[in-house]
């Protein structure tokens, strides 16, 4: 029987009242209504009465019905399985009569509410709606047709997993070859919805439409130039898709699909352009991409290249021609939330030029505040991947181009170029070398443009050419860069500011040591500038000054540049509150300096260390209120313990020994041994960096700790967590080292998941170092214990530290290794040649450590015999043979 309800008319008055309210802009109102809402849900039939409003009473006006229907949405979210059986089965059946209704407004959001239902797991316990639906399309009346596509669409969208799979026995099997004959439905609105259902498939290679694969690309093809754009931009869309899934299936007609994305790129509706200009980006990710593009560069090139110029939309939104805002206060949602890089303890490399940049922090970013992506933003990225394909190749379709745009009178154009410039500057680079003495100093003076959007772009840019300029003698760029950069830091733009204080990050990165001479303008800059800077750019600040302080190192450990920087950076530390998540650049900030300033920093470190230990136990109640008590307490931001962990490690690193009447006197290991047992992987990640530091520089305050440390380092050895894995091996090589034979009943807790790690193939470089510096500094104190696994591990252990430059570390690693020979020379017999090769990476050895690599070359040699000796010898590479004969006569 039809489940029968009315309406009680005092109750629908009430009701009325309260969406009426609802749509009030004052705030106090706004709460009310949330309160009364929340009331109302203690009554079972209060969504009987929403469902009445949206479905059956006209007399309302369309705004106010279909509110009614979105805060029933809300209830079905928050309280579905509480809702009575009548009640469920009232605004089931409601939903399906109203599907058609007349008007479009509120069919979307009795669509909305179908979907929110039935992803509640309903698409199991309503059984009908699927087969419903699916009749409805089939309906002469235009409503009903477009409101069950509109539903399904929303379905396919939310639930395509379930969709997919037997829960439903399969329903797509129906259901694709349905929606591929509404691709030629006559309405433009039906035939979106048609081919938008479609395509939620496809990146799934959902079995249901690959059986149908060729038959959605022809009804593809036949919708390239339908009139409704939202039609094209679901066809762009789709083939974006199945670029990615079924390229053999394109590639036959890839000539074709190529001039249409050309023409789709342009076209007049911008979401059409966007869609279509995704094909690019994503095309360059194939292999192909070469062959199938090299015969449309001359057009496609020039059609990226005009997307990346500013829309007047954009200028109107960047507020281009304000050209002051230093003084207006930014908004607290402008601020994006910025991610803390934990500790990882590295090697230092000897091709330390040009290093592999695991950070983006040159992306195309460069106005974050619009509509986050558009079509600049996408023409760029993709001419920057197609750069990186292309490389050279691309170069006569651009420099003509550049000829034009980057000296033209307009500055919304000459913008473009100096965005093209940048975009190619990766992929392009040893084609541009020739044309960059020319073009550097013509950006430098673009860097004084009279518009700030020019001036910005120009920032940008020319970090993307910084390794270069910083390979040019100084005077000839860099000096005029940094000058220029300087006054920029310092423009009156904020948009200007923080591009520059970007660029000039990347350019101290780039330029390190060759910043010295300069090193009191430069403060001077960043200085003045911590008293002219809004909130955003203040971060970026931070990161400019902890960036130099990382690149010039101990040359700022002089008491005029402390006297300088040290007041501003103590007086913001000392405003902002413990909670304050400004906290964390300017923790990140002040370890670099602590590391760079050394002693220097000793004036300031007490304050420091003390509010860090407390940042420490602060976070660790509180954590431990939240596990006992979940409901009562929330859960801490545990990223303020793991910036304080790290700044203690720039501290130790910093101050060496200087740190240990600051460790005496306080609870740090105890805060510690808890930090290590964290189920959070960087706080542990974090507080094995701290340990490892603390070893170096106070170990006779760690020393009562390591019984209790040991267990917990070894049970950290899971190269799945490759940065805690990393920290916590590093950590026991410097306990070894402090330790000596006492490490020896350690050795077993630890040894064989690390030599298990130095075996695995696709471990990253950093952990292979480190695992192979700690395996070698295990065997230096417990050469016993070690050197019968020598065979295990010499071969990759000699292969993964030919390539780190001398150090101390290195050094006692390869004592380590020299004395486990001496024990069991018959583990490196058969990787001789690996031996061979790492004992001639060094540089200079210490004059010991030399006389080792001596003995063991020799006594192998004399233990083969000279004839066996040449032939063996025979198989090295020429320069490691010339390398062994001249430092050590084999």
């Amino acid at each position: 029987m039809e489940y029968e309800w009315k309406p009680d008319e005092q109750g629908l008055q009430q009701i009325l009242q309260l969406l009426k309210e609802s749509q009030s802009p004052d705030n106090n109102t706004q709460r009310a209504v949330q309160q009364k809402l929340e009331q109302l849900n203690q009554f079972p039939d209060f969504n009987n009465y929403l469902i009445f409003v949206l479905t059956k009473l006209k007399s309302e006006d369309e705004p106010t019905r279909s509110l009614s229907g979105l805060i029933l949405k809300n209830n079905v979210k928050a309280h579905f399985q509480n809702f009575p059986n009548g009640v469920t089965d009232f605004i089931k059946s409601e939903c399906l009569n109203n599907i058609g209704d007349a008007s479009p407004l509120i069919r979307a959001t009795v669509g909305i509410l179908i979907t929110t239902i039935a992803s509640k797991g309903e698409l199991q316990n309503w059984p009908e709606l699927l087969p419903k639906l699916c009749g409805l399309l089939d309906s002469e009346d235009y409503n009903t047709c477009e409101g069950a596509f509109g539903a399904l669409q929303k379905i396919c969208e939310d639930s395509a997993e379930i969709l997919d799979s037997d829960i439903l026995e399969r329903p797509l099997n129906v259901m694709i070859p349905k929606f591929l004959q509404f691709f030629k439905h006559s309405s433009p609105k039906i035939r979106s919805h048609a081919v938008a259902c479609v395509n939620q498939f496809i990146i799934g290679r959902t079995q249901a439409l690959m059986l149908h694969i060729d038959s959605f690309i022809e009804n593809l093809f036949a919708l390239a130039t339908d009139e409704e754009p939202e039609v094209r931009k679901n066809v762009c869309r789709a083939l974006v898709m199945l670029l990615e899934v079924r390229m053999d299936r394109l590639l036959p007609h890839m000539h074709n699909i190529v001039e249409y994305m050309l023409l789709r790129t342009q076209d007049q509706d911008e979401n059409v352009a966007l869609e279509a200009c995704e094909f690019w980006l994503t095309l360059a990710e194939q292999p192909i991409c070469k062959d199938v593009l090299c015969r449309h560069l001359a057009k496609l090139i020039p059609v990226l290249v005009n997307g990346m110029k500013y829309s007047e939309i954009d200028i109107i939104l960047l507020k281009g021609d304000v050209e002051e805002d230093e003084a207006i206060p930014d908004s607290e949602q402008d601020i994006r939330p910025r991610f803390h890089r934990s500790r990882t303890v590295a090697q230092p490399h000897e091709e330390d030029g040009i290093e592999e940049d695991d950070d983006d922090d040159d992306e195309l970013d460069d106005d974050e505040n619009i509509s986050d992506w558009n079509i600049r933003k996408c023409s760029a990225a993709a001419l920057d991947v197609l750069a990186n394909v292309f490389r050279e190749e691309l170069l006569p379709h651009i420099l003509p181009l550049l000829k034009e745009l980057l000296f033209h009178p307009e500055w919304v154009v000459k913008e473009s170029g100096i965005l093209v410039l940048g975009a190619i500057a990766e992929g392009c680079m040893q084609g541009m070398i020739p044309y960059l003495p020319e073009l550097i100093p013509h950006l430098i003076q673009c860097l004084s443009d009279k518009k700030a959007l020019v001036r910005s772009i120009t920032c940008w840019t020319l970090s993307r050419y910084a390794h270069w300029v910083v390979s040019q003698p100084p005077d000839m760029y860099l000096k005029p860069l940094m000058t220029e950069l300087l006054k920029r830091i310092l423009d009156s733009n904020k948009r200007v500011q923080e591009a520059a204080c970007s660029a000039f990050a990347t350019l101290e990165e780039e330029a390190c040591t060759e910043l010295v001479p300069y090193l009191a303008y430069i403060l001077d800059t960043l200085v003045f500038a911590f008293s002219k800077y809004q909130h955003k750019n203040l971060l970026i600040l931070y990161d400019a000054i902890g960036t130099l302080a990382d690149s010039v190192g101990h040359h700022l450990n002089k008491p005029e540049y402390i006297q300088m920087l040290m007041p501003p950076l103590i007086q913001k530390w000392n405003v902002l509150k413990d909670e304050d998540k400004d906290l964390f650049p300017l923790l990140e900030c002040l370890s670099s300096v602590a590391t760079a300033l050394q002693s220097g920093f000793l004036p300031y470190c007490e304050p420091v260390y003390q509010r860090c230990v407390n940042l420490v136990q602060k976070t660790l109640q509180q954590s431990m209120l939240h596990n006992a008590q979940p409901d009562q307490y929330e859960s801490p931001d545990k990223d303020f313990m793991i910036v304080a962990l790290d700044l203690l490690s720039g501290l130790a690193e910093g101050l060496g020994g200087h740190i240990e009447q600051l460790v005496a006197r306080s609870n740090i290991l105890t805060l510690m041994y808890q930090c290590m047992q964290d189920k959070m992987p960087e706080v542990r990640q974090s507080s094995f960096a701290l340990l490892g530091d603390l070893t170096k520089a106070c170990f006779q305050h760690v020393k009562s700790c390591i019984a209790d440390f040991m267990p917990i380092l070894g049970t950290n050895l899971n190269p799945e967590l490759i940065s805690v894995c990393n920290n916590a091996t590093w950590a026991i090589g410097e306990i070894s080292i402090q330790m000596g034979i006492e490490m020896q009943p350690y050795i077993p807790m630890v040894l064989h998941q690390l030599v298990e790690i130095i075996n695995r193939p696709n471990t990253p470089k950093t952990l292979l170092e480190n695992t192979a510096i700690t395996i070698g500094r295990l065997g230096y104190v417990c050469p016993q214990e070690v050197a019968p696994m020598l065979q295990q591990f010499i071969r990759p252990w000699c292969t993964s530290l030919r390539n780190i430059r001398d150090n101390e570390e290195k050094d006692s690693a390869f004592r380590g290794i020299c004395t486990m020979i001496s024990v069991n020379p018959g583990g490196v017999v058969q990787d001789f040649i690996f031996f061979c090769d790492a004992v001639a990476s060094w540089i200079n050895p210490k004059e010991d450590l030399r006389d080792m690599f001596c003995k063991i070359l020799h006594g192998f040699k004399n233990q083969v015999g000279d004839e066996n000796w040449r032939r063996f010898s025979d198989q090295f590479p020429l320069p490691l043979k010339e390398r062994l004969a001249a430092y050590y006569g084999v």
